[in-house]
């Protein structure tokens, strides 16, 4: 199973259109996606704050900002070859 971690910020554009990216793809894959808002967390705000939304796959930075279907599809079925 792979796991998807994507910090997120409520009313964030971008955190929507990336969500809605990897919801589309995530049927082709054996993967789970937790969704983390950092609004009220200092050390996540800390951490991430400048460059939400930011996607983990298996606990490694993949994606912030922005992603396009092609390039999850890609980084995915490269977790998938590992």
């Amino acid at each position: 199973m792979i796991e998807l971690t994507m910090y997120t910020r409520r009313e964030c554009e971008l955190c929507r259109e990336m969500e809605e990216v990897i919801e589309a793809e995530l049927p082709r894959f054996a993967a789970r996606l937790e969704r983390i808002e950092i609004d009220a967390n200092p050390e996540l705000e800390a951490l991430y704050g400048q460059e939400v939304p930011v996607l983990f796959v298996n606990r490694r930075k993949a994606f912030k900002f922005r992603c396009t279907a092609r390039e999850f599809r890609k980084r995915m079925l490269r977790e998938v070859r590992r």
